[in-house]
């Protein structure tokens, strides 16, 4: 079977959106599944829907990439976005083009830098993962490319100033609180190890825009299963060796001036892409409804003989305790139109039963201490102060968080704490050590004792929390349920 092209697959009968010449008047750092899956595909979108007449070029911002794929196919590849919208599936197909080329740094970094200087370039994105906005000293102007992702982006802006060029704007989609902000930081770092001119310092931080942006789709990449590969090879006509897949749902939070909705192709194209002054309000959206309903309910889910998050989604009383937590108790915790974080929480459950994915409750359970904290503490706190009364989905969320590290605890080991839930299978609770060794500690407590335990530990919560009225009683009552009635039980008992 033939490799994709444009070619191909005009003679595959493809009649979907296709764009094959195009100015590049985009510049991306990372050409992995996410960014194609969600940046890419809201381009081609844009292209389709709004005449943006766009095409990105990608760079590889380590070695080796997926360059050689990507320009055999001539930046063409077919994306899945899966998923389940109002209960019903969705699994649409796109081929996207918004693509043109990808450019190998370590192979060819005067391409990238010609590309700097070019008429047609207006936007610079990049998702070189947690770690790729960092200022590392070992990175030099010279270095044919330079080291980090921050120091290639200094060398291709200045090439661009050198070139008196107009600015870019700069979207920066790493999983990092401030990203553009602190792109933008290590940009200035470099500025300063370079010595570099101040006139090129002034047009950086004048001329250009560097935004921060929360990104949010759940994107599995590669179709692991050779046979389904197979049959969708067969059905498109071709043979593409970059199929990626993503879930339905996207949206894409850029914060920056107003006028930049205008200048940004997204809005005009009706895309869930959004211009704010403040990014911030939606990433607590995200943490306390999206993260915070999976951590909120897996750990009682698990013990109560759940191992997938869709299969919770098919369960009423699973299902009834996180709605209830999100919609009476986690909503109004939050600075947001209420119709907008409601539309944002029901798409929460679309996302969970998404049929094409088996996402496993102990993968979900890692770490739980500290995403318990960060996800579901912020929301019981604010929700007592604002109404004087403890919230029972989260106070009894919290139970289960003690009953999962303390569940018929058998040994501590390297891997981690060895339990069992109540129909005798053994596992493991990963998370920090210290936490591990606490429950360890702690494991033949009574309830109320080994309630009182976690909430005074100042390591865990940053306070005691024990100060909040009657919710060391009701937290204790909570777990003792969980020990004798079963978690679904308990869960129940809060509806």
């Amino acid at each position: 079977m033939e490799l994709l092209n444009y070619e191909v697959l005009k003679r595959s009968g493809y009649t979907g959106y296709v764009l094959e010449q195009a100015p590049e008047r985009i510049m991306q750092f990372g050409e992995g599944n996410f960014l194609r899956a969600f940046v890419d595909y809201f381009f081609d979108c844009a292209n389709e829907r709004a005449g943006y007449n766009g095409k990105a070029v990608l760079v590889q911002p380590i070695a080796p990439g997926l360059a050689p794929q990507i320009n055999a196919q001539q930046g063409l590849y077919t994306l899945y976005l899966r998923g389940s919208e109002k209960g019903e599936k969705v699994d649409q197909k796109r081929v996207i083009s918004s693509v043109s080329r990808c450019l190998n740094p370590y192979e060819d970094f005067a391409a990238v830098l010609e590309l700097a200087k070019s008429d047609a370039l207006e936007i610079i994105v990049s998702n070189t993962t947690e770690a790729g906005i960092v200022h590392d000293t070992e990175s030099a102007f010279d270095q044919i490319p330079p080291h980090s992702f921050p120091a290639k982006l200094t060398r291709v802006l200045y090439e661009r100033w050198r070139a008196e060029k107009p600015g870019v704007v700069i979207l920066s989609c790493e999983l990092i609180d401030n990203n553009g902000k602190e792109l933008l930081g290590c940009v200035n770092q470099y500025i300063d190890d370079w010595k570099l001119e101040a006139a090129f310092r002034d047009w950086v931080n004048g001329q250009n825009t560097f935004c921060s942006t929360l990104v949010d789709r759940i994107v599995p990449g590669r179709i692991k299963d050779a046979d389904e590969v197979a049959r969708l090879e067969a059905e498109n006509g071709y043979r593409d060796e970059l199929i990626d897949v993503g879930e339905c749902f996207g949206v894409w939070v850029i914060e920056g001036p107003a006028e930049l909705e205008e200048k940004l192709p997204f809005a005009a194209a009706g895309l869930p892409v959004m211009v704010v002054p403040d990014v911030t309000p939606y990433k607590k959206r995200k943490v306390r409804i999206l993260n915070g309903a999976h951590t909120g309910f897996v750990l009682g889910a698990y013990l109560a003989g759940f191992d997938i998050v869709r299969d919770c989604m098919h369960n009423g009383t699973v299902k009834g305790f996180m709605n209830k937590m999100l919609h009476e108790e986690v909503i109004p915790t939050l600075p947001l139109d209420k119709k907008d974080l409601e539309d944002f929480a029901a798409a929460v459950e679309d996302r969970f039963n998404n049929p094409f994915v088996d996402h496993e409750l102990m993968s979900i359970s890692l770490n739980s201490t500290s995403k318990w904290k960060a996800r579901n503490l912020p929301s019981l706190l604010e929700y007592v102060e604002k109404t004087g009364r403890l919230p029972a989905c989260l106070t009894m969320s919290l139970a289960a968080y003690i009953a999962f590290y303390s569940s018929d605890v058998q040994e501590l080991t390297d891997a981690g704490l060895v339990c069992k839930r109540p129909k005798g299978d053994a596992y493991i609770c990963s998370d920090d050590r210290w936490a591990l060794e606490f429950f360890w500690a702690h494991k033949d407590d009574s309830a109320a004792d080994l309630v009182h335990a976690v909430l005074t530990n100042e390591q865990m919560w940053d306070r005691d929390l024990t100060q909040i009225a009657g919710l060391e009683a009701a937290v204790a009552a909570g777990l003792a349920k969980i020990r004798t009635d079963g978690a679904e039980a308990a869960f129940a008992s809060c509806l």
